[in-house]
């Protein structure tokens, strides 16, 4: 393997034409420049200049190599740039999971400040939902799990991002529509709309807790997302309980409650993976992550 250093110092003779003058572009004393040219001719088996009069001059093999060394050097170049670019975040890519909810509330103001903050970075967007078992693991992953069961992330760092309380969505007419909070209890003879896609540990939340008070939901009407539950329970067909985070814009016809007695809450987790961890587009998606479960509601984004 040739030293590329080695090869510069090459391209540096033959383009300025004497060792002394390259020895002055390079910063180097003549010595040091004739030591290098001695070393690379020993490297590769050829004469790469000659004595003429008091100096030297490249030979045509010396010449040849110069030139096809400015393709190398060049691609160098651009790959420590490349490296450069990686180190301050400016390319590669990043991979983010997330739970529909998640996605709805935090990942487009997310996105769109590492889009413009990381011009050339690569971003990997995957709803948990639809993702399947043999998808790669992500860079930064928000999922949920029970404070006591949170999975092990070998190579992850693991930390709560909120604590996401458990609402009713009723008709808009309903007696208990004005209530501004009602027990758990207090549901139990309601017509229920699932909303649930993977009867995953968000339904179990809500399942345990109506098991602590002794109530087995009716779901007369199964959908597989928040949105289409809410439009149900628009047209009067029953209540759906839900997380706070999952509301978003309520249509025409809803009203929210709080529950209570118990109140039913998720925990939302965020795992970012140890490799990268210190990397800036890391670093700013965990705190643009941060600054969205943390601002106030209704305060805007520019706030």
């Amino acid at each position: 393997m040739l030293d590329v250093h080695r090869l510069r110092v090459l391209r540096a003779v033959v383009a300025c034409g004497s060792i002394n003058a390259a020895a002055v572009a390079l910063g180097y004393t003549p010595s040091a420049v004739s030591q290098q040219l001695t070393t690379l001719q020993r490297e590769t088996g050829l004469q790469l200049v000659e004595r003429k009069g008091r100096g030297i001059e490249p030979t045509p093999a010396g010449r040849t190599l110069a030139a096809e060394s400015a393709r190398v050097l060049e691609t160098l170049a651009g790959v420590e740039g490349l490296v450069g670019d990686l180190r301050a975040g400016r390319a590669g890519s990043l991979s983010i999971s997330y739970f529909a909810s998640a996605g709805s509330a935090w990942i487009p103001p997310v996105v769109a400040a590492l889009v413009q903050e990381f011009p050339d970075l690569r971003l990997d967007l995957r709803l948990v939902e639809l993702a399947g078992d043999e998808s790669p693991s992500p860079d930064v992953d928000i999922f949920v799990a029970s404070p006591g069961a949170v999975p092990s992330r070998e190579g992850y760092a693991v930390g709560c991002l909120l604590e996401d309380p458990y609402v009713a969505a009723i008709p808009a007419g309903h007696p208990l529509a004005h209530a501004g909070q009602v027990g758990l209890i207090d549901l139990a003879g309601e017509h229920w709309v699932d909303n649930d896609f993977s009867r995953g540990p968000c339904r179990q939340v809500f399942l345990d807790a109506c098991a602590r008070v002794g109530i087995v939901p009716d779901f007369r009407i199964e959908t597989h997302d928040y949105p289409t539950a809410l439009s149900f329970v628009a047209a009067g067909v029953g209540i759906t309980v839900l997380p706070e985070l999952s509301v978003g814009s309520l249509p025409d016809g809803v009203a929210v409650v709080r529950l209570v007695d118990p109140t039913p809450v998720r925990h939302v987790y965020v795992a970012a993976r140890g490799a990268v961890a210190n990397h800036p587009a890391v670093v700013r998606a965990l705190d643009l992550l941060d600054e969205r479960v943390n601002r106030p509601t209704g305060v805007p984004a520019s706030a």
